[in-house]
Order: structure tokens, then C-alpha cells, then sequence
């Protein structure tokens, strides 16, 4: 029997070294519509901003029946574990698919009833995960739907008259950030793992709201100490750089993040603007954005210290301009601490652990009508055309009413 696999020729060596084979691309999927009652509930929430509970719960148990489903497909295959899964969000027109993919992998070819693990890692990031002492157990997901929300949005444009932080901004955007860590890590401590490694952080639209969802896999590492089974350590590090901190001696214990808000301020916005026609340093943008990204900093260095990180590496900042001389600055990072018995179990990573696939099929037929369906950024669109066709709707019946009464 032909199998049809989602692996590449990188992936199946590394795995063929920890004695697994290559299997079939498991699928498994949920289409749900979000419904009116859903819409008015959340509507209602957007007003106060912060989490939006219904759509958290819905975009959740959604993920999860599509997890479910490829789980029961690979287990039917006779597999032995799940690698490389991906967990997404597919829009089709108001109605939206949750599409969970994977690729099954085998013990020596054989299969068997005893389902072991599924993994987001790919077959060259599970090598480097097996090779450092982790057991993968299961791939875990944390997320949070949330609003900045009308009653935070008109405080927080009354704040932005006045230069400096806006602390309601960025107290909603560092509470829902952990929230999504929070439950992957809740995820992670309920199949008994105590570590989540691999985590890959993405912030999808939803139409006023958004969506934040970490991903990654739930393992065990046998020479943690035991105060990490109740708080699992959480690591966005590629496996590749795990492994080289790991091999000298180094150990993730914490995924940290910081978000800072600030306004330019009204003045500030209004001297900014003057100085832009005239060459030369722009002071209020560069005394504004240094301190944004202090700020930042200083949130990621209160969690490194609760966790007794000896350092944080691997940090990325991203800056994102809100409008009305308002920013976001956001800083991510790993906490590192030094365990002096824990290392790789080999003393070099081999070439195919760390080689990148390259892309054989190239489209750049971008000015064609065909549109990607993975692109969660057609929530925007289509909740536009909605809202154009009940405008218009309500202007039909405006017309006829007024043409009725002459």
C-alpha cells in the first residue's frame, strides 16, 4: 500500500534515527457557524473590552474536534505517534473550519494499537526534541479571544491626549497574552507533562476582536525537578536552539512576554508633525518609542526573576502602530536557567536536523481573483460585505417607507 506522507526526505531520516517510519497525512476537521446569539454576546462584551468568552469557548472546542478527529484517523492507521501538527483556522464565507493536519509515523514500520504521542514538531524538530531527554506526550494549545472594547477604547483616547503609557491598553493586551500561556501550560499538567516546548505564537483577526493561540508539545523531561509537574517550564526557542542550550548545560523554564501602550500625546503629536517637513531627529517619536520598549523590557524581566532565570534569550520585539499617535510594543523571549546535570545525548546535531526545506512550488499569481482559504484575515472582508449589505437593506426600506407616505 502506497503511503502518502507530509514529511519530508530531512524529516524521515531524523526520524528513522529514533527508530520511527514515516505514515500517512492524517486529517481531521469541525465547520461551525459563530450563530446570532454568539454575535449579540460577545457584541455586548466588546463593550468593556477584554476576554470575549463565548468566542475563547467556541474557537476552542472547535480545535479540539479537529484534533480529536485526526487522532481517531491515526489510530485507525495503526500509528504510533503524530508529527508536524498543524491546528488552523480556514474561513468560508460566514461559516468557519477548524483543520487539524498531521503526518502519521510508525515504531520500526510496524503498526500497533498503543498510541504513544502527537507532537507540533516536525520530524527534524522531534529529533532535536528526543535527543535533548523529552518525551512527547501531546500537542497542547492555550487561547484567548479578546477586545480592547468601546469603554476601553474611548478612556484610552481620552488618555492619549496626554503623553505617556496608557495603562488600560496595556493592561488588557499583557492579561490576555498570559491567558493563552496560562492554558496551554493547564493543558500541558493534565496528561502529566511537565514541560511544553515548541511554542509557536500566533495573533489571528476576528473580525472587531482577535485571537491569540500558542501551540506546542506537551513532554516530559526526566531530570526536572518535581516543582516544574504543577508548573510546566514553557519554551518558544526552536528545538535546533533548545538543543544547543541544553548541550551546554542550559534549560528553558519560562515563555516571557511584555506589552507596553503609549501615546505621543496631543502636543506631542502636533510637534511631531511640524518637525516631519523639516529634516533631522524627530525627539518626541524617538523619547516615545525608547521608553515603550523599556517598559517592555522591564515586564519581561519581573518574569524572569519569578522564575530564577540565570538569563533571556531569544527575544523578539514587534512594534505595531494603533493609530492616533498611539503604539504597541511587544517583547517575547525564553527564561533560561542553568542546570549543571542536564545535557544532549549526543555531542553534535547531525546536517539533516538543521538543513531548511525549500519550496519547490512558487505562486505569485497574486492579481488573480483565486484567494488562499488559509488566510484568517478574510474575517475583516467578509464581516465588511455583511455590514455593507445591511446598510443597504436598511436604505431600501428607508426609500420605501418615505415612497409610502407621500
Amino acid at each position: 500500500m502506497v503511503v502518502i506522507t507530509g514529511l519530508s526526505g530531512n524529516e524521515i531520516f531524523c526520524l528513522r534515527k529514533h527508530g520511527l517510519t514515516a505514515g500517512d497525512l492524517v486529517i481531521g476537521n469541525s465547520v461551525i457557524s459563530l450563530g446570532l446569539i454568539s454575535s449579540i454576546g460577545s457584541g455586548l462584551k466588546t463593550l468593556v473590552g477584554g476576554e470575549v468568552h463565548q468566542i475563547t469557548k467556541i474557537i476552542h472546542e472547535g480545535r479540539h474536534r479537529a484534533y480529536a478527529r485526526m487522532l481517531e484517523e491515526a489510530k485507525h492507521h495503526g500509528g504510533v505517534g503524530i508529527t508536524g501538527v498543524s491546528n488552523e483556522l480556514i474561513f468560508h464565507g460566514t461559516n468557519v473550519e477548524f483543520l487539524a493536519i498531521g503526518s502519521c509515523v510508525y515504531r520500526e514500520g510496524k503498526k500497533t494499537r498503543d498510541f504513544e504521542f502527537s507532537t507540533s514538531a516536525d520530524g527534524q524538530a522531534l529529533y532535536c526534541q528526543l535527543d535533548c531527554g523529552f518525551t512527547p506526550k501531546q500537542f497542547v494549545f492555550g487561547n484567548v479571544a479578546y477586545s480592547i472594547g468601546v469603554g476601553g477604547g474611548l478612556l484610552g483616547s481620552l488618555k492619549s491626549l496626554a503623553r505617556g503609557e496608557i495603562k488600560e491598553f496595556s493592561r488588557i493586551f499583557n492579561q490576555t497574552r498570559h491567558l493563552a500561556l496560562q492554558r496551554i501550560k493547564s493543558e500541558a499538567r493534565e496528561v502529566g507533562a511537565n514541560a511544553v516546548v515548541g511554542i509557536k505564537t500566533s495573533i489571528l483577526p476576528l473580525g472587531a476582536m482577535q485571537e491569540m493561540v500558542m501551540i506546542g508539545t506537551a513532554s516530559h523531561h526526566p531530570l526536572l525537578p518535581d516543582v516544574y509537574r504543577q508548573n510546566p517550564i514553557a519554551s518558544d526557542l526552536t528545538n535546533e536552539e533548545m538543543w544547543n542550550l541544553i548541550n551546554q548545560g542550559y534549560m528553558p523554564v519560562q515563555l516571557v512576554l511584555g506589552v507596553s501602550v503609549y501615546s505621543l500625546g496631543l502636543l506631542g503629536g502636533i510637534s511631531s508633525f511640524f518637525k516631519s517637513f523639516v529634516r533631522g531627529e524627530i525627539r518626541e517619536l524617538t523619547t516615545l518609542i525608547y521608553e515603550a520598549r523599556e517598559e517592555a523590557l522591564k515586564h519581561i524581566a519581573e518574569d524572569a526573576r519569578r522564575c530564577g532565570a540565570d538569563q533571556v534569550v531569544g527575544i523578539k520585539t514587534y512594534v505595531y502602530n494603533l493609530g492616533g499617535g498611539i503604539i504597541e510594543f511587544l517583547a517575547i523571549g525564553t527564561a533560561v536557567k542553568q542546570m549543571p546535570d542536564v545535557r544532549t545525548e549526543s555531542e553534535n546535531l547531525i546536517p539533516q536536523a538543521i538543513i531548511r526545506d525549500q519550496d519547490t512550488f512558487i505562486n505569485t499569481a497574486d492579481t488573480t481573483s483565486a484567494v488562499s482559504l488559509n488566510q484568517p484575515t478574510n474575517s475583516s472582508s467578509i464581516l465588511a460585505i455583511v455590514a455593507g449589505l445591511v446598510f443597504f437593506v436598511f436604505w431600501l426600506i428607508f426609500i420605501f417607507i418615505r415612497f409610502v407616505h407621500r
